[in-house]
């Protein structure tokens, strides 16, 4: 390969093990859910890249190093020539642990400042694809953690209850809306049980499907009292940490 003086770099943090990312770099299946249908990677020295976007271009290359789970370095280039032909362009992807996830860092070479140019808005969006398929493929079983949030709440049971929220949330989880400014799975714990004590028999459930974007999810309640009449609704916005759990949660009421 000739000289690549000219290199574009790019970091996203993305909320999930390096492990986890790692694969979006290194399998079929997955590199194909931020490519395209139809796009595959053989992640061994000299094994090929292909990409093919949704919009039918083709891109190729090779692959030149893999270090599990940290790098990833191939060769990329199109099959049309331009703006940069067939293996003519190095990408290097390089991951870190970070105390949210995963650091990763993408450097891409290239032999002159116009093909480097092309590429800038491309590897904004690429790597937005890449975020959102490594979130939607650990967001999985979202739904079940934001019901057990809820059931957490409705359970009158201090044991059973502790039990639930440490199932589904973090050690250091906070919870904010009108009425609440809370800091800690404890500190949670206790605020319910007042719940239970002064409302008894109130239960909370969510309403609707979740929408869920990046480790952010939204999901709408409604509480109803013992005599089954609606006391509120609104909605909340969980925050994830990268194994899953429920990390900060926001309570908009109606």
């Amino acid at each position: 390969m000739t000289a690549l003086p000219h290199r574009l770099d790019r970091s996203v943090l993305i909320r999930a093990r390096r492990e986890t990312v790692f694969g979006f770099l290194t399998e079929s299946d997955r590199w194909a859910s931020w490519w395209g249908v139809g796009s595959s990677i053989d992640a061994t020295p000299g094994g090929r890249v292909l990409i093919r976007h949704p919009n039918g271009v083709e891109a190729s290359g090779s692959v030149v190093e893999v270090q599990p789970p940290e790098r990833i370095v191939f060769t990329y280039g199109y099959a049309s020539g331009k703006p940069s032909p067939p293996g003519s362009s190095r990408v290097t992807v390089h991951l870190d642990s970070h105390p949210d996830g995963t650091l990763l860092h993408l450097t891409h070479e290239f032999a002159d400042a116009e093909s480097r140019a092309e590429h800038v808005q491309g590897w904004r969006f690429q790597l937005s694809l890449f975020a959102n398929a490594v979130a939607n493929a650990a967001a999985a079983g979202v739904t079940a953690v934001v019901d057990g949030w809820f059931d957490a709440w409705n359970e009158a049971d201090a044991s059973r209850r502790g039990d639930r929220l440490a199932q589904i949330a973090a050690g250091q989880v906070r919870f904010a809306d009108r009425f609440s400014s809370l800091d800690g799975i404890d500190d949670v714990a206790a605020h319910l049980a007042a719940v239970h004590r002064f409302m008894p028999g109130m239960r909370i459930s969510r309403q609707g499907d979740i929408r869920h974007c990046q480790w952010a999810v939204l999901s709408d309640w409604v509480a109803v009292g013992p005599d089954g009449q609606e006391r509120g609704r609104g909605t909340n916005l969980f925050q994830l940490d990268p194994e899953g759990r429920i990390s900060a949660v926001t309570g908009f009421w109606s």
